[in-house]
């Protein structure tokens, strides 16, 4: 799997979680759903996204 696939499992993943998650369990959940928008942004211009050291530690992304 490659960097930019691994993110974007990742990210879809945690975003339909936190969706589910507003409408459920309780509307403060959408924060999280800030929280990774912001942090796709952040990526974006910095090149850096720590989902990559998850995926990394986690044994999915070779070293």
């Amino acid at each position: 799997m490659t960097i930019e696939n691994g993110i974007r499992v990742i990210a879809g993943s945690m975003i339909l979680l936190s969706v589910l998650l507003t409408v459920f369990v309780h509307p403060n959940f959408v924060w999280l759903t800030v929280f990774i928008g912001a942090n796709l942004l952040q990526s974006a211009f910095t090149g850096t996204c720590p989902g990559v050291f998850v995926l990394k530690k986690l044994g999915i992304l070779a070293k």
